[in-house]
């Protein structure tokens, strides 16, 4: 339309979308999307961690009471937790079963012997008394009661004097303790050699006992079938506050602490108690 000199008509005019917000909208939307994903995973993350740790624990508290009840299962059943099951040899007796006896029980007097086989002075107190003591029990007068000790494994180290006992109470359960008791003692090595925890050198001295090396007690020594009785014995003469080894009561007294302690005197104590 032609409005007059000097005058155009006015053009239409388009208005353009703003391309930009547009744009800012979809980044911070995507922004935001993004965000709460990330936080979904932590908080998964967080969850995952929590039920790991609670399982652990739960496992932990388990094993420690499977560990607690086998260890009070233990002590119900007799182990010593160093030394395995504490099986005494046959015919033990007194309390926990820790005296092997010799002589009869309807003796008189009875003489308690605490001894270590590789203990020198329980050595010479063997020498000396030996045939004394198998004459008195042999007549019927005196009832032996041994219990072993294991001291020197505990002052110079090694093994050889739980080693032994365990032997010893090997020996007890083929009824032939008293003699390899002393053949332990006839042959007892130098104090600071532990020659007796080596099964080989116990074994070989059983064949100086007739019938004693037999499979039964060469298989009792190799697995050790008394160790825990050596060792629950040992601590029964740690509690009975006495000085050392040998220690040697008749009817409760020490007499061996008596230094005018003869095998004549022993005898006449013996004899006396048996009222002649």
């Amino acid at each position: 339309m032609d409005l007059g000199p000097g005058r155009r008509s006015a053009s239409p005019r388009f208005v353009l979308p703003d391309v930009s917000e547009k744009n800012r909208d979809g980044k911070r939307t995507a922004r935001e999307r993004l965000a709460a994903e990330r936080e979904k995973q932590k908080t998964a993350e967080r969850r995952r961690r929590v039920l790991i740790v609670g399982a652990s624990v739960v496992g932990v508290l388990g094993l420690a009471a499977g560990i607690g009840a086998l260890a009070a299962n233990a002590s119900k059943d007799g182990v010593d937790e160093a030394s395995g099951p504490v099986v005494g040899p046959s015919g033990a007796q007194g309390k926990n079963g820790l005296v092997i006896p010799v002589g009869k029980d309807g003796a008189k007097a009875t003489l308690t012997v605490w001894e270590d086989f590789r203990c020198p002075a329980c050595k010479s107190f063997e020498d000396t008394y030996r045939s004394t003591i198998h004459r008195l029990t042999a007549a019927g007068k005196l009832k032996v009661e041994y219990r072993l000790a294991t001291l020197i494994d505990g002052n110079m180290g090694g093994s050889g004097s739980k080693n032994a006992a365990n032997a010893a109470a090997c020996a007890q359960d083929a009824g032939k303790f008293p003699a390899y008791h002393d053949v332990l003692y006839k042959n007892q090595p130098p104090e600071t050699e532990d020659a007796f925890a080596k099964d080989a050198k116990l074994v070989e001295l059983a064949k100086k006992v007739d019938g004693l090396d037999t499979p039964a007690f060469r298989r009792c020594v190799e697995d050790g079938t008394h160790n825990g009785w050596a060792v629950k014995s040992n601590e029964a003469f740690q509690k009975g506050d006495f000085g050392g080894t040998p220690t040697v009561l008749l009817d409760g007294k020490n007499i061996y602490q008596d230094q005018s302690l003869t095998p004549a005197k022993l005898k006449q104590m013996v004899e006396a108690k048996n009222g002649g």
